[in-house]
């Protein structure tokens, strides 16, 4: 019995699963959305918007840069190294703390979406979009 057992296995074991996540969100943070299929989209919208609060929980202090104080700048040290755990690029580590966590600054969560799109013409997957809301994806 899987009681309070939360989470889907996806057929893999837990590090791959783990290596899975870190990609699709970095992924994420990167291109702005992403297409997947439902099962993955539901359960990548768990990790990203927790990687994604880490960035915007810090925005006061980022804000106020150099005249930070040294706790301050100890809590923006804790808030990237955290979000490291995840993100797997300095790219997208560097966007998450400029361009996204300013934009969601007013938001409470909820900083993700999944827009299902179509059946897969391979396997019949049903595909999924998970997106960050009202971010334009930058230009690649």
């Amino acid at each position: 019995m899987r009681h309070r057992n939360s989470g889907r296995k996806l057929g893999r074991n837990a590090s791959h699963r783990h290596a899975l996540w870190n990609n699709m969100v970095t992924s994420l943070l990167t291109y702005g959305r992403i297409e997947t299929t439902e099962a993955k989209a539901k359960e990548l919208r768990k990790y990203a918007d927790q990687t994604i609060w880490w960035g915007v929980s810090v925005q006061p202090l980022v804000a106020k840069g150099d005249k930070a104080t040294p706790a301050d700048k100890a809590k923006l040290v804790h808030a990237k190294r955290m979000a490291r755990q995840t993100v797997t690029t300095r790219d997208a580590l560097a966007r998450l703390f400029g361009e996204i966590g300013s934009h969601f600054v007013s938001r409470k969560g909820g900083y993700t979406r999944m827009l299902k799109t179509r059946v897969r013409k391979g396997d019949a997957a049903p595909m999924a979009f998970v997106e960050m809301v009202g971010l334009n994806a930058p230009a690649a």
